[in-house]
C-alpha cells in the first residue's frame, strides 16, 4: 500500500481539520497519483473535502469507529480486519492511504511507500504524520528539485519501507 500525505518541517499535515496550505502543483499531483485507485481516509478528512464529498474518479473508503457512518459514493468500513478485507479485492499499489493523522498512524506499518510533500515551512499545527526521517524502517527513496509556490519552497519525496528479514 501506498501512503500520500504533505508535511510541513515538523510532519505536521494539518490544523483545525484543514489543511496546513492549499499548493496547486502539490494537489494536482494528488488527483494525478490516485485517479482511478483507491483512496482509504478517516471521516474527518472526508468531511475536510469540499462539500464534504468522496473524491470523483476513485474508489474511497471510509475508516470510521462509528457504526452509523454512511456516505454516498464511499464505502465505509470500521475497523483494520474489515478494511483488509474490502482492500483484498484491490492491488496493493492501487491503494493511497489519505489521512488522517489517526488513519496514518494506524495504517503505516502496512504500506510500503509514502509519498511526501515536504514544505519548508513550520505552521501552527494540532495533525501530525509519523516522522519517517526518525523511523529505521523507512529510507529517502527519491527528492525532486526544489519546488516553489510564491515565497513558499517544497520538495517531493518519496520513501520506501526497507524490509529486514520478514
Amino acid at each position: 500500500m501506498n501512503i500520500i500525505a504533505a508535511v510541513d518541517n515538523n510532519w505536521a499535515i494539518g490544523n483545525k481539520n484543514s489543511l496546513l496550505v492549499k499548493i496547486p502543483k502539490d494537489q494536482r499531483l494528488f488527483m494525478e497519483m490516485t485517479a482511478g485507485k483507491v483512496v482509504v481516509m478517516g471521516r474527518n478528512t472526508l468531511e475536510s473535502l469540499p462539500q464534504g464529498q468522496p473524491l470523483e474518479k476513485r474508489e474511497n473508503i471510509i475508516l470510521s469507529s462509528d457504526l452509523k457512518y454512511t456516505v454516498k459514493g464511499a464505502q465505509t468500513v470500521h475497523s483494520l480486519p474489515e478494511l483488509f478485507e474490502k482492500l483484498g479485492q484491490y492491488k496493493s499499489s492501487d491503494v493511497f492511504v489519505a489521512g488522517g493523522a489517526c488513519v496514518y498512524r494506524q495504517l503505516l506499518p502496512y504500506c510500503d511507500t509514502a509519498y511526501i510533500t515536504k514544505i519548508n515551512y513550520e505552521y501552527e499545527a494540532d495533525a501530525y504524520f509519523p516522522a519517517l526521517d526518525k523511523l529505521p524502517e523507512w529510507e529517502l527513496a527519491q527528492e525532486s528539485d526544489e519546488q516553489t509556490y510564491f515565497d513558499l519552497e517544497y520538495y517531493f519525496l518519496s520513501y520506501r519501507k526497507v524490509w529486514s528479514g520478514r
